[in-house]
């Protein structure tokens, strides 16, 4: 009889998604237009000349969404809502159409049993906000706060899981400096250590928009992406360099080398204002002229406690203690590696929790986003055997679940994605779903992930038979 690697009672067991990426119906019933909207319209920017207009076409498709979800057993259901589709302009006229969507949706969750999971702002920025500047001026921030003020009036009644921002990192550094995002800007460096400081702000004021104008007790948190460094070897100074390395700005050794000159690809600027109300002293003295414009009000503003921390983690770096400090260990030549060309690397999610968690005293996290791309193939029998990512999901849950012996308060885990859908730059070319999506007739057909992940949930845990 094979054994089963329970994970606490209550967990939270899940699927992700995000608007842009599956609800299609850009400019229908009075949305107004996303910078993700402008950017895949603008020739060159997203792989084959793919746009989302349609995606997964969900906005139409919800309730087959909800019957698929429900029939794998799936509690919980992350997903994000539109700003543009609420406030076309970013700010002022409120439209009824938009709102009625979601409420439609949330509907059709809880009438099957599924808690829904709210994420404010999943990088689909209202294009008028980004005409007026984006998130290099202050204005938009408080423009999230008005939506934010909206989103807790009209639906915080039936839902009280909400994250603030997905991914803010991404935002600044693939959107406003890489130019691989949209709105496709390449800032200097000063202009994106404003942006990266909007952006948290943007996520205090809306957790404080939740607290004064939410219906219900709400449960507030951010989805973050941290650089995940892990130790090379089970070596307790390999493991404090990792550590070390989370965190530290200094060592030239951990800077990529096609990295742009001078960014700060450390998590200690984006956690620390989370978590102890300031910048890391070091990291803003290096920074000498371009550190952002702030105030002690608003670190006070972004540093507001939350409920919970949201890490969305897919892959991490092997460090070693050097004989200058932290090092990169270089994966091997034939390391296994997703389809999208990230490393799989389950320990990532054992360490990405664990070191954060521990550093801040965070009482509650949930693993918001885990998950793999795959070169899925719909077969003449009508099943899509992903084995590839099943043994990817094995090894990430089992590594996992080794935080609970470290009394950390792991709440829940939600597999990115859902559906293959429109991934970003990449368009249509990567799979990452759980279920295929067949886009000519858009059918929704469940993977043997799918299935896989039924049987984790229904076990509240991971048989270990034949795990290597």
């Amino acid at each position: 009889m094979s054994k089963i690697l329970k994970f606490p009672k209550d967990f939270k067991w899940g699927v992700a998604t995000a608007s842009y990426q599956i609800e299609g119906a850009w400019k229908k019933d009075g949305k107004g237009e996303s910078i993700w909207d402008r950017f895949s319209h603008t020739k060159g920017k997203i792989r084959d000349g793919h746009t989302g207009d349609i995606a997964c076409d969900s906005y139409h498709r919800f309730k087959e969404d909800v019957k698929v979800m429900k029939s794998l057993g799936i509690k919980q259901y992350r997903f994000s809502i539109s700003w543009p589709r609420i406030l076309p302009n970013g700010k002022g006229r409120v439209n009824e159409k938009g709102v009625t969507y979601y409420h439609r949706l949330i509907d059709e969750l809880l009438k099957n049993g599924i808690t829904p999971y709210i994420t404010m702002f999943h990088w689909d920025l209202p294009q008028k906000l980004e005409d007026e500047g984006g998130f290099r001026v202050k204005s938009t921030s408080y423009a999230f706060a008005e939506y934010a003020k909206v989103l807790a009036k009209r639906y915080s009644d039936k839902a009280v899981n909400w994250i603030t921002l997905n991914e803010p990192l991404a935002t600044a550094y693939a959107g406003y400096k890489l130019g691989m995002h949209a709105p496709g800007a390449k800032v200097s460096e000063k202009t994106l250590n404003q942006v990266i400081h909007n952006l948290l702000l943007s996520h205090g004021l809306g957790v404080l928009a939740l607290g004064a104008y939410g219906k219900q007790d709400c449960n507030a948190g951010i989805s973050m992406n941290p650089f995940v460094r892990m130790p090379a070897t089970a070596g307790s100074k390999d493991y404090a360099a990792a550590k070390e390395s989370w965190y530290s700005g200094k060592n030239e050794l951990l800077r990529r080398s096609n990295e742009p000159p001078k960014m700060n690809w450390t998590n200690g600027w984006w956690f620390d204002p989370l978590y102890l109300g300031k910048y890391p002293a070091g990291q803003w003295q290096e920074k000498k002229k371009d550190v952002p414009v702030i105030t002690a009000e608003e670190m006070k503003i972004i540093s507001t406690p939350t409920d919970f921390l949201g890490l969305n983690i897919y892959s991490g770096m092997n460090i070693k203690e050097g004989k200058k400090g932290p090092e990169i260990v270089a994966f091997k030549e034939n390391a296994p590696r997703m389809s999208s060309g990230g490393y799989i690397t389950p320990e990532a999610l054992y360490y990405g929790v664990r070191i954060p968690a521990e550093r801040y005293g965070i009482k509650n996290v949930i693993v918001t986003e885990n998950g793999s791309s795959c070169n899925d193939v719909l077969l003449h029998n009508g099943k899509v055997n992903d084995l590839a990512r099943v043994d990817f999901f094995k090894k990430y849950l089992a590594s996992l679940h080794k935080v609970f012996k470290h009394k950390i308060g792991l709440q829940g885990y939600f597999i990115w994605t859902l559906l293959d859908n429109f991934e970003w730059s990449a368009g249509y070319t990567e799979r990452f779903g759980i279920c295929y999506t067949d886009f000519p007739s858009l059918r929704r057909i469940p993977k043997a992930s799918a299935y896989f992940y039924k049987e984790v949930i229904k076990n509240n845990g991971l048989r270990l038979e034949n795990m290597k």
